[in-house]
């Protein structure tokens, strides 16, 4: 039988937490998590908060002054609570109701992903994400974003004229309806254009490829993220939760394929790869 709601997170071990911190972040939902581990559900909620705000606070502290050349930006969309269309009346329109918009940057050399922002698409979401990533930068970079108008100005307030600024911007045309399951694929991509902004970025470097292939990383790594299941999240706290310990996870425990080192490892943040004893052990820190 799983641990009742009396056995409360300070009693699980570091063995026990990091088992389920493994289970969250190799793609496994909760109650997928609460049938491999036999920890209850409001126990591993009760840790996912824990670690989360944790692994929130150890990487707002250590992404500073970070050296990055090149970056790239992007948004994932996902949902808390229920679709959009199915919020209650008394819901529309509060923010963790429906749709939710994932803001996230990679630096296009050690893979970092430095900055990320939860909320929704509009100017002022822009605006807070790129004031956080200029913060943690420490030089002048090369910054690539898609053609999503918001970052114009966002970027202009944070960075000014200190940015090699450029948009890639996709044309997209229908997908073709020719098959039952065209339905789900995306539209076609018709074609590029690049669109320099500010400075003078390099051609050769305007893209937003890593920042899209962090995307489906973000998918592969987090239930939440999931199409077309139930595995959605009830609560945008629990949501934001999980996102800090993926990116935790995926910063500084995880060896990135082409480096053959973690992203925090190739930035010089960390000086050794993670385990995931050492991320549960964070919980450490803010428990009474």
């Amino acid at each position: 039988m799983p641990l009742c709601i009396k056995e409360s997170m300070n009693r699980l071990n570091i063995g026990q937490r990091a088992q389920v911190i493994r289970c969250l972040v190799d793609g496994n939902s909760v109650r997928a998590t609460t049938r491999i581990t036999d920890v209850s559900i409001p126990t591993i909620l009760k840790l996912l908060g824990d670690v989360g705000a944790a692994c929130a606070a150890y990487q707002d502290q250590h992404f500073r002054g970070l050296t990055c050349k090149r970056i790239q930006c992007d948004e994932a969309w996902s949902f808390v609570y229920s679709k959009a269309k199915n919020v209650p009346e008394k819901y529309r329109g509060v923010f963790g109701f429906g749709d939710v918009w994932l803001w996230t940057a990679i630096c296009a050399d050690c893979k970092l992903m430095p900055a990320w922002y939860l909320g929704t698409r509009d100017a002022d979401a822009a605006h807070h994400f790129m004031m956080d990533l200029s913060d943690r930068l420490a030089n002048r970079v090369q910054l690539t974003t898609d053609g999503h108008r918001a970052y114009l100005d966002a970027v202009d307030g944070a960075f000014g004229t200190m940015v090699d600024y450029a948009m890639l911007v996709k044309q997209y045309g229908n997908a073709p309806e020719t098959t039952p399951e065209r339905r789900y694929s995306p539209a076609v991509c018709l074609g590029t254009e690049r669109k320099v902004i500010h400075g003078d970025p390099d051609p050769k470097h305007i893209s937003t490829s890593y920042v899209e292939r962090s995307n489906l990383t973000i998918r592969m790594g987090n239930r939440r993220y999931t199409r077309l299941t139930n595995a959605f999240s009830k609560k945008v706290v629990n949501h934001a939760h999980h996102l800090a310990l993926h990116f935790m996870y995926y910063n500084f425990a995880r060896v990135h394929q082409t480096l053959r080192v973690s992203p925090a490892m190739e930035a010089g943040v960390s000086d050794h790869l993670w385990s995931i004893e050492e991320i549960a052990a964070l919980t450490d820190t803010i428990q009474t």
